[in-house]
């Protein structure tokens, strides 16, 4: 089993990055044949990194440290106004987690939501083969809540269990059902699930202050970011 000492990373080349314009990123990977137990990825999680199928990276950028680590500290959040009516607006859904697999319905789900909110984007256009390897190879007690409107399957939320948390690793919804605000309220509801198992973080992955995409994430508070090895409050602007 490998650990934090015997682990060997590998650096891309340097490629456009996905998220600010005119820049170049490299990402950190590890071994992809290390053996990622449970405990490994959550001391890997901790240290920032993020999983993508069976890869586990973080931003190595060399003149560029715009990717900030960020968790949500379950205990303190409390809601604010607009996530009140997010919350209120969606008790008419059922929620339930299942363990990561591929379906044909989960997969159509995801297509629409890339096919119609993330033309743009580099996972355009989606494949089968790519929600396969991006969303269910690699698992490590991972986990789908499928969110529900009567029986039909309206959003579908990818959640990792941590010795420490939850990790919020991507989120789909029907493009149809924009006005609920399904992220965020798949955000709630995975804080209220580590609540509930009495673990203290939400993991929400990398904030950047100039990607208005991200801006969601620090809506949630007390958000804590990654800076110098240590994680810190991130204040409000």
């Amino acid at each position: 089993m490998s650990n934090l000492r015997t682990l060997v990373f590998f650096a891309t080349p340097p490629h456009d990055c996905s998220y600010l314009p005119n820049r170049e990123a490299t990402t950190m990977f590890v071994d992809p044949r290390a053996n990622i137990d449970k405990k490994l990825y959550s001391q890997l999680t901790a240290l920032g990194f993020r999983r993508s199928g069976s890869h586990y990276y973080r931003p190595h950028c060399e003149s560029c440290n715009a990717c900030i680590p960020v968790r949500l500290r379950v205990d303190d959040f409390l809601p604010d106004r607009s996530q009140r009516r997010v919350r209120d607006r969606n008790a008419d859904l059922t929620c339930e987690l299942v363990p990561a697999s591929f379906t044909e319905r989960y997969y159509q789900l995801y297509a629409d939501y890339i096919e119609q909110r993330h033309a743009d984007g580099d996972m355009y256009p989606p494949s089968r083969e790519q929600f396969t390897s991006f969303l269910v190879e690699g698992a490590t007690d991972s986990w789908f809540l499928e969110i529900r409107l009567a029986d039909k399957l309206v959003g579908l939320a990818a959640v990792d269990l941590l010795d420490d948390g939850l990790s919020a690793i991507y989120t789909v919804f029907d493009p149809a059902y924009e006005a609920r605000s399904l992220g965020t309220f798949a955000i709630l509801w995975q804080i209220e699930a580590a609540r509930t198992r009495g673990l203290p973080h939400l993991y929400l992955g990398y904030w950047i202050r100039q990607c208005r995409k991200m801006n969601y994430k620090t809506r949630f508070r007390p958000i804590e970011a990654l800076r110098d090895g240590q994680w810190q409050v991130l204040e409000r602007n």
